[in-house]
């Protein structure tokens, strides 16, 4: 993968101002080719967001850190991932017919369901995250590991599965055009970052949330006949969160 590639990926997924001349050129067709890179982005995101929760700590207490974590990566993300799985539960908990619960997901307003996702995985993450920091874990590693981690097994919602929608969308970029052999260099890469800072534990972890996914994976594309750029968006942060559970 070209450094060109690797930085667009990175404006891509986050809000990390990078000079426009280094990522001009390149076609949209080319960003699937990027996927390799997702864990080296979640190690970036995650460091960044780790560090926030790291500073804050002594001066404001473990809560209040947990949250300025999980603003942290809002900010970082443009809250591009909550925003998926805000319009995810939206849909798939409207009990209505596919083709409805896919007009809700790209209705921009918030509906009850998706705000009550949001509520549920922010308050979700300062909880659990604070119990981890009681339990004496080396949190900027473990932070770091889980933005690894969910942006890894993301590639589960984009190998050999069908794009929902009739029309393009961003996620099309992704889903369904991802070959084996990235789905493999992807996870793999990402099971060696998580061994390497993580250890043991954590790998076992990733093992875990790799199955969590895989079934989210199998319920999203029974509910909705495929993944959706919002369905990768809500996989990412239901990965973060699964991991860090299992490290409890």
């Amino acid at each position: 993968m070209s450094l060109r590639l690797f930085l667009a990926t990175l404006q891509f997924m986050t809000r990390i101002p990078l000079p426009e001349r280094w990522t001009q050129g390149l076609a949209m067709d080319h960003y699937q080719r990027g996927i390799i890179g997702f864990p080296l982005i979640g190690l970036i995101v995650g460091l960044i967001s780790g560090l926030v929760f790291t500073l804050l700590a002594p001066w404001c207490g473990v809560p209040l850190a947990a949250l300025g974590y999980v603003l942290a990566l809002a900010l970082i993300t443009g809250a591009f991932h909550l925003d998926g799985l805000a319009d995810t539960c939206d849909g798939v908990f409207s009990a209505r017919q596919r083709e409805q619960m896919l007009a809700i997901m790209r209705d921009s307003r918030l509906g009850t369901n998706g705000g009550l996702a949001l509520i549920l995985i922010v308050v979700a993450k300062v909880l659990v995250v604070s119990e981890l920091a009681l339990r004496d874990m080396p949190m900027l590693t473990t932070l770091t590991v889980a933005s690894v981690v969910g942006r890894t097994v993301i590639v589960l919602l984009m190998y050999r599965q069908h794009y929902a929608r009739e029309d393009n969308g961003l996620g099309n970029i992704y889903i369904g055009n991802v070959t084996g052999r990235q789905t493999i260099v992807t996870l793999v890469g990402g099971a060696i970052l998580t061994l390497l800072l993580g250890k043991g534990a954590a790998l076992l972890a990733l093992v875990m949330t790799m199955v969590v996914v895989l079934l989210l994976a199998t319920y999203l594309r029974r509910r909705l006949g495929g993944q959706t750029g919002d369905t990768l968006g809500a996989a990412v942060e239901i990965g973060e969160l699964v991991f860090l559970l299992a490290l409890l």
